[in-house]
C-alpha cells in the first residue's frame, strides 16, 4: 500500500461543507469524496491519502482515507488536457480544518517527516515510506486506531462534497471566459468505391 498526498487550499477552494463532513465521519458514517490528483495515474484502490492544508494557516494534515477508485479522467473544459484525473475514497478521519489540524506544519519540518516535500502545488504525490511510517504512527497516536470503514455500493457516481468550490470555480470560469471548448471536427468521409466498369 502506498501513501499519496492531497492538497487542499481555501484561497482556491472555499469548503464550508467541510465541518458537516467531518461530523459525518466523527459520527461513523462512511463518508466517500472525489478528489483531483493531478498528473498521478499510479493511484490504487486500498491506498492511503491524506489531505494537507496549504496555503493559510491553519496548515497540516487534516485528514485521511482509503482510495476506493483509480484515477479517471474527468471533462474539465477549462484545462488545457480537456480533463483532470479524480479519484474516489472513503475517510477513515477527518476534522474540521477552518478550525485547526491534527499534525501542524511545524512539526512536518522535524525528522524523519522532514524527507518528504509536504509544499507540493497539486494532489497525487507519493509520500515518502520513510515519512509514511512515521506518519500513519503518528496519525494513529493522535486519531486512534480504527479499521478501514465498509462503504455502501454507491448507486451512481460519487459526488465531491466540495459542491461550493466547484460552482465558484465554474461562475469564475464563465466570468473571465476561461471556458476552452474543444476543436470541431469534422469526420471524413469514407472513400466511395466505383463500381467496375463504369
Amino acid at each position: 500500500m502506498t501513501a499519496f498526498l492531497l492538497i487542499w487550499s481555501p484561497k482556491k477552494w472555499p469548503w464550508p461543507e467541510l465541518p458537516y463532513v467531518a461530523k459525518r465521519v466523527a459520527a461513523g458514517v462512511a463518508v466517500a469524496d472525489v478528489w483531483g490528483c493531478g498528473f498521478a495515474r499510479g493511484i490504487l484502490p486500498g491506498d492511503r491519502v491524506f489531505l494537507h492544508r496549504v496555503a493559510q494557516e491553519p496548515k497540516g494534515i487534516f485528514g485521511s482515507g482509503y482510495v476506493t477508485r483509480a484515477p479517471y479522467e474527468v471533462p474539465d473544459p477549462a484545462t488545457k488536457r480537456g480533463y483532470r484525473l479524480c479519484i474516489d475514497f472513503v475517510y477513515d478521519w477527518v476534522v474540521d480544518a477552518h478550525e485547526g489540524v491534527v499534525i501542524p506544519r511545524e512539526m512536518l519540518r522535524t525528522h524523519p517527516f522532514s524527507v518528504q516535500t509536504w509544499d507540493a502545488q497539486s494532489s497525487g504525490t507519493v509520500i515518502k515510506p520513510i515519512a509514511e511510517g512515521a506518519l500513519e504512527k503518528r496519525w494513529a497516536e493522535l486519531t486512534g486506531k480504527r479499521k478501514p470503514p465498509e462503504l455502501d455500493v454507491p448507486n451512481g457516481p460519487i459526488q465531491s462534497s466540495k459542491v461550493t468550490a466547484h460552482a465558484a470555480a465554474a461562475e469564475k470560469n464563465a466570468a473571465e471566459g476561461n471556458v476552452r471548448t474543444k476543436p470541431k471536427v469534422t469526420p471524413k468521409k469514407a472513400p466511395t468505391r466505383r463500381a467496375q466498369g463504369s
